[in-house]
């Protein structure tokens, strides 16, 4: 059968290159077409757009660059409708999903939703319109299905694709010395996206005169080059890795993180963190306005209650930011997180989910 996919970020690229795999195993002779990344691409098929074209972040960031964001949506609506695939798999990206979804839908093209939009968090009656618009959807994270049970849609609960790329995940012996890197490790995770790294790498390199004992390793996005983060770096136990995240994580000692989905990636390799996030004054006004969550991690939201600690906007600071990374890095506090780590691990269950999303897609389009 034919698939076209539709993922806007490194995260969707990631679990979007997954389910094409698991795809392949249940129909070997699977084609696709799709707006994604460099996984995507390696996986086959071919790659209309790349997401670093696509993801823009916030209200006034969005507003800004509208023309290009409709641009991309008309593009990729006409493509979409030229291809008229079996199936329609949008990972993710709500923002710019549901427009496709809306359309697809209008033109009868099967479509499925992987990584439900996260219409928990604020505006909740859009689950009125994903009823209308979406065919399946398929959710990652435990408590959804109860929440769209509650405004009674059905939807399939399939584990988290990020235990899926963990499990896959094949640690490199050679990593430490390839890069001169010793026991005492800082990772810091500033995000894929220009903004995301503009506003949160200086505050998160401002405390290394603070941690002279330790290396600060930077897991840089592959969509940026050396020259781009060296404009950032002013102090000698600054390290960068490109595209070795997971092999990052695994040696290191504590982590500074943007807000995003490696704060659960962070956890799941049991590496105690801080998480921080900075939004354009107006984008995080009106956000606090209008969302209903009382965290931003998806660490604290999966749990329910407080295991790392958020800071945001003023309080992403140096002091404070150094303050956090002490309490982590040994004694009770760095014991508390680790304990709460496993609890998380237990409530998230096992991998599996790429395989489970795929066969419940093919399912559902043999049965209709």
């Amino acid at each position: 059968m034919r698939y076209y996919l539709v993922a806007g970020e490194a995260s969707g690229d990631l679990h979007g290159a997954n389910l094409m795999k698991a795809l392949k195993i249940q129909d070997p002779d699977a084609e696709f077409r799709f707006y994604g990344g460099d996984k995507m691409k390696a996986e086959g098929g071919v790659l209309k757009k790349h997401y670093a074209e696509m993801a823009f972040m916030g209200f006034t960031e969005v507003l800004l660059n509208l023309r290009t964001i409709l641009k991309n949506m008309k593009a990729c609506k006409a493509d979409v409708l030229a291809y008229n695939p079996d199936a329609l798999i949008l990972i993710d990206f709500p923002g710019f999903n549901l427009k496709i979804a809306e359309f697809a839908k209008e033109n009868g093209i099967c479509v499925c939703y992987y990584i439900s939009p996260k219409v928990w968090a604020w505006n909740q009656k859009r689950v009125l319109k994903i009823k209308r618009i979406v065919d399946k959807l398929f959710c990652i994270l435990p408590f959804e299905v109860d929440f769209y049970k509650g405004w009674g849609m059905e939807v399939d609960y399939v584990g988290n694709p990020l235990l899926d790329a963990i499990a896959q995940f094949a640690p490199d012996v050679s990593f430490k010395r390839t890069y001169g890197l010793d026991d005492k490790i800082i990772a810091l995770l500033p995000g894929s996206r220009k903004q995301e790294i503009e506003r949160l790498l200086p505050d998160m390199l401002s405390i290394t005169a603070r941690f002279p004992d330790y290396q600060f390793v930077v897991a840089a996005a592959p969509n940026f080059d050396e020259g781009y983060y060296k404009q950032f770096i002013s102090t000698e136990n600054v390290i960068l890795v490109f595209e070795r995240t997971y092999d990052l994580l695994n040696v290191a000692t504590a982590a500074i993180v943007a807000s995003g989905t490696a704060t659960l990636e962070t956890a799941l390799f049991h590496i105690p963190q801080v998480v921080v996030y900075r939004g354009g004054a107006i984008s995080v006004a009106i956000a606090r306005m209008l969302v209903k969550i009382r965290f931003i991690s998806l660490v604290n939201l999966i749990m329910d209650r407080k295991v790392v600690t958020e800071l945001i906007q003023e309080d992403c600071n140096t002091r404070k930011i150094s303050d956090e990374l002490n309490l982590i890095l040994s004694g009770d506090g760095r014991q508390k997180m680790l304990s709460d780590y496993q609890e998380l691990s237990s409530k998230m269950g096992s991998a599996g989910a790429s395989d489970r999303t795929a066969k419940l897609i093919i399912s559902y389009l043999k049965e209709g």
